[in-house]
């Protein structure tokens, strides 16, 4: 083979190798755009149902695309393509409305039009209580974050959508709020761990819809102590091994 002849065929070993790279590198970002985007649960805020250090994906035709289905948000467009209406009860990815920049996870207890209401720690919605059934303790730290048993109530929505809830603190600042109306085209979140979320009721106001990321779908994998998934060494200790692949709910 000639000097010539190897040379071109290096040249071709590259440039192949570069396009299967970039190809590569296109698909996983249609994939994140279009189909799934992995998000890592940042703080205690949806305990019981989802704890730090779990790691979900996010379906992202659930509700449509907007331009926050984009990497970096790139202001292309306003509203919705596709876009679809969340059900109550649905656990939402969505960019926190005073800074886009960052993503938050709760949960959609407010529809458009609806009134929402917290009366001595009862969820009301236009005007009606919704079911809540104290159904024991939980006394482990890794899913209340605090060193004592703590009450657990199940919700359930007039969808028939049931989850559980915490109630860290008897009287707490966010058991008894104003009527809130949530306007049209916005949603009122609130996240499980009712007394250590900032939500609808605090910062966060209304979501509008265009701020929708996703649905919360799966959890693919779930690590205590703060650890990182790369931390291979402290998979024998810190893995959850019964949260992997659940529905979240």
């Amino acid at each position: 083979m000639s000097v010539a002849e190897k040379t071109a065929k290096k040249s071709g070993g590259l440039g192949e190798t570069v396009n299967v790279i970039f190809q590569a590198l296109i698909l996983a970002l249609v994939i994140r755009t279009l189909l799934f985007q992995p998000f890592s649960i940042p703080s205690g805020s949806m305990r019981p149902t989802l704890l730090e250090g779990d790691y979900l994906f996010v379906t992202k035709w659930s509700y449509g695309y907007s331009r926050y289905s984009l990497p970096f948000s790139p202001n292309l467009f306003s509203g919705r393509i596709f876009g679809s209406s969340p059900e109550r009860g649905d656990v939402v990815v969505f960019k926190f409305p005073p800074n886009p920049s960052l993503d938050y996870i709760k949960r959609v207890v407010g529809l458009p039009g609806d009134r929402i209401q917290m009366r001595g720690g009862q969820l009301f919605i236009n005007g009606e209580a919704v079911s809540r059934e104290k159904v024991g303790e939980i006394n482990d730290p890794d899913v209340t974050e605090v060193d004592r048993p703590v009450d657990v109530f199940r919700e359930t929505l007039p969808n028939g959508v049931s989850y559980e809830t915490l109630d860290l603190t008897p009287n707490g600042i966010g058991d008894d709020t104003r009527e809130y109306v949530v306007p049209p085209g916005h949603y009122f979140m609130m996240g499980d761990n009712r007394d250590n979320s900032t939500d609808s009721r605090f910062t966060v106001g209304y979501v509008p819809e265009e701020n929708l990321v996703g649905r919360a779908n799966i959890i693919f994998f779930s690590i205590a102590g703060g650890a990182s998934p790369l931390e291979i060494w402290k998979w024998p200790t810190e893995l959850r091994p019964w949260r992997l692949f659940n529905f979240v709910r």
